[in-house]
């Protein structure tokens, strides 16, 4: 197997003449080449056979009974706003440390989102704040499994269901991550909520390159989500083209062009085979980072709860309060290691400037401006990660 560094995972270019550690890169091989090549010579390239096969192995490897491949992650989070039917009028609670797109998915419905804040431990949405964020308007919460690192859902569902509000988990990084629910360590995606969504994007664990995925156990749901990706047509093509006779198909609702490719497809069956030891690699990094860096004075390293494995899709340690965020990243990069700022917050840019914050939310504030992530990805290897621990050390030592 000959593992190829692709996408945009690099960043820019190092003082020193480029960057030698990425902050990410995805592991794409010869496999996901010819898997890509076949679809291609096949003559199907659009939404075809290859994406069902890739919805059915999605969905047994995370025990869902329903799964629906998409463009991406916002349009599975779209989607399930929409099959839910929430819209203006409607309040979504969610957190603001968030990649932006898990707020605005919600104003593109019209809905309003309500921002609560985060654990300073695991970057996840405080539970404890659930229930004083809820009113009369609120019809779901979505739920940010952030950075692979799964939230405490058995909290979160019972506040949820005594409410009577739906579940949204944006797992976006979370594919291979594991939660113990009732005693049993079960998959991220099962779902444990109403719907699971997933990114593929190059920094997640697995990728197409784009692409998403919704799961449900509720077949209604999946039946609206497969109508709502393909402009509402009461026919999918696969079915027209496939037919001994004429069809004419309708276009029942208003829908979207949410598609996956087949291509992106053939690329994620693949993905899923190396989903295993890719998660094993990722872990045995994270634990070498514990190990090298718990010793540290001001640092704080992230925390997993025992009824957690995160697929440690990133590594984020929050900095000695003394250290400038900017400064610290800027000496990496020097160095050729790339690093990122904490988890954005949502609220913080310009689209959200004039909406009135109900509660609190110190503890994203401090996220994103107290928080680096350190490179972590499968190819790593324990020269890359001593490299980066020594790098962050000269840091701390100053």
């Amino acid at each position: 197997m000959v593992a190829i560094r692709t996408g945009p995972c690099f960043g820019p270019p190092a003082a020193g003449g480029g960057i030698v550690i990425p902050i990410a890169a995805p592991l794409l091989a010869e496999e996901e080449a010819d898997a890509a090549r076949a679809a291609v010579l096949s003559g199907w390239v659009s939404q075809g056979p290859q994406v069902a096969a890739f919805e059915r192995e999605f969905a047994a490897l995370v025990g869902a009974p329903h799964a629906c491949a998409v463009a991406n992650c916002t349009t599975a989070l779209q989607l399930a706003l929409a099959a839910l039917h929430i819209g203006a009028g409607d309040e979504v609670i969610t957190v603001s440390h968030s990649f932006i797109a898990t707020a605005n998915v919600i104003r593109h419905q019209g809905a309003t989102p309500v921002f609560i804040d985060i654990e300073p431990e695991t970057y996840n949405l405080d539970c404890a704040r659930l229930a004083e964020a809820i009113t009369e308007r609120t019809r779901a919460v979505i739920v940010v499994h952030q950075m692979g690192m799964p939230c405490d859902m058995a909290a979160l569902l019972a506040i949820a269901r005594r409410h009577r509000i739906a579940v949204i988990e944006d797992a976006a990084c979370a594919a291979g991550s594991l939660i113990r629910m009732n005693g049993e360590w079960e998959s991220i995606g099962k779902p444990h909520g109403d719907i699971a969504c997933f990114s593929f994007h190059p920094r997640k664990v697995i990728t197409t390159g784009e692409g998403g995925m919704l799961t449900t156990a509720n077949a209604e749901l999946d039946r609206k989500f497969k109508l709502l990706r393909q402009h509402g047509m009461s026919v999918p093509d696969t079915v027209r083209h496939n037919s001994s006779s004429v069809i004419f198909e309708e276009y029942v609702v208003l829908g979207y062009n949410y598609r996956m490719t087949d291509m992106q497809a053939a690329i994620g069956r693949k993905q899923l085979e190396r989903l295993p030891e890719l998660i094993a690699r990722r872990r045995a990094v994270a634990a070498k980072y514990a190990e090298q860096l718990g010793n540290l004075k001001g640092l704080r390293l992230p925390t997993e709860p025992a009824w957690a494995r995160s697929n440690w899709q990133s590594y984020c340690v929050r900095l000695p309060d003394r250290l400038d965020q900017r400064i610290v990243m800027q000496n990496l990069l020097d160095k050729g290691i790339a690093s990122r700022r904490g988890i954005m917050c949502s609220h913080r840019e310009q689209p959200y400037a004039d909406s009135r914050q109900r509660h609190d939310l110190r503890q994203s504030e401090l996220a994103q401006d107290r928080s680096i992530l350190l490179p972590l990805y499968a190819q790593m290897t324990d020269a890359d990660m001593l490299s980066v621990v020594a790098a962050l050390k000269a840091e701390i030592a100053q």
